[in-house]
């Protein structure tokens, strides 16, 4: 019910939003209009403030017709984000870890809170994996989307001849279940490691076996947690990582299944390429999906992921 009550209110909020500013930008143009010529400097300043309060009410249907597209379960819940580094060795890594400031960025813009529960230092530079969870209102909604294979083709600041390299980094996303939601999972499936946490070094490193990884046997699902000094805090984070994945699978299996019996042909495929990010010789970022492109890279890669979520989120509910 609680839940319920906040995805009202959220709705009114926005619905408010809008007829607060075309309420107040149709005030200010009858007074630039009353103004006339008169006086034409209050005139014109009284349009320029509408124009700004029609585009406050642009912006505010943006925002609604995109909530209205995030209906599903945990839509409106918070999301765990795992990146994970592909082929293109010191590349990728590097890669791994730009996708997780991207993010960062992005979520930094919306208000959402990020926290790293995990994270895999790469051989020479950047993140072999990393794990974190975004939130926030509609975190999972808006990142599912991202889900798939993120390329990177750029000159290589690993490579002393300066060649062209590409570099591949996938991205996984998982709703955070709340308790009212149940996931069976028997501890005799479970195999459990402690280990000492990883850091930069110096008085802040933990000194003794905090860090906890988590394998399911049964799925071959593994995950670990290190955020936290103690080794009991780390372990409830870890399961809760571990349901959110076990959901995540159970339901994916559900699907394929599903896709068997009805002789649906399409690929059920969770690790297909999505989207290109092109730094060298032009920037370029495009949607394989969707066809969405940006032509300044840096920008997208600073966090203006927005138009590809949306075109995403669009071409989803038209499919449906």
């Amino acid at each position: 019910m609680l839940r319920e009550k906040r995805a009202l209110e959220r709705e009114l909020a926005l619905f408010d939003g809008v007829d607060e500013a075309l309420g107040e930008a149709a005030v200010l143009l009858e007074l630039a209009g009353e103004a006339g010529e008169a006086h034409a400097e209050d005139g014109e300043a009284a349009r320029e403030e509408a124009a700004q309060q029609l585009e406050r009410a642009a912006r505010a249907l943006e925002a609604a017709e995109l909530q209205s597209l995030l209906g599903g379960e945990h839509d409106s819940g918070a999301a765990i984000l795992s990146i994970n580094a592909g082929a293109g060795g010191t590349d990728a890594a590097d890669w791994a870890e730009m996708l997780l400031r991207m993010y960062a960025r992005w979520a930094e813009g919306r208000g959402y809170r990020l926290e790293i529960l995990d994270a895999q230092l790469g051989e020479e530079a950047g993140l072999r994996s990393v794990t974190a969870t975004l939130r926030g209102d509609f975190a999972f909604g808006a990142l599912k989307v991202e889900e798939g294979v993120h390329r990177l083709v750029r000159i290589s600041p690993f490579d002393a001849q300066h060649r062209r390299h590409t570099a591949f980094a996938s991205v996984s996303v998982f709703p955070e279940l709340d308790d009212s939601i149940e996931v069976e999972i028997e501890e005799k499936d479970l195999r459990i490691d402690t280990y000492r946490s990883g850091g930069a070094g110096g008085q802040h490193v933990n000194k003794t076996d905090s860090a906890v990884r988590i394998t399911h046997e049964p799925t071959g699902i593994v995950v670990q947690c290190q955020n936290e000094r103690s080794q009991h805090k780390n372990r409830a984070q870890a399961m809760k990582v571990l349901r959110a994945r076990l959901y995540e699978h159970l339901r994916r299996e559900q699907e394929a299944r599903k896709a068997a019996l009805s002789g649906d042909k399409k690929a059920i495929d969770f690790g297909s390429q999505i989207r290109s990010y092109t730094l060298h010789p032009a920037q370029r970022v495009k949607d394989h999906r969707t066809g969405a492109e940006a032509g300044n890279a840096q920008a997208v890669l600073d966090g203006g992921i927005e138009p590809f979520i949306r075109a995403a989120l669009l071409q989803r509910a038209g499919s449906r």
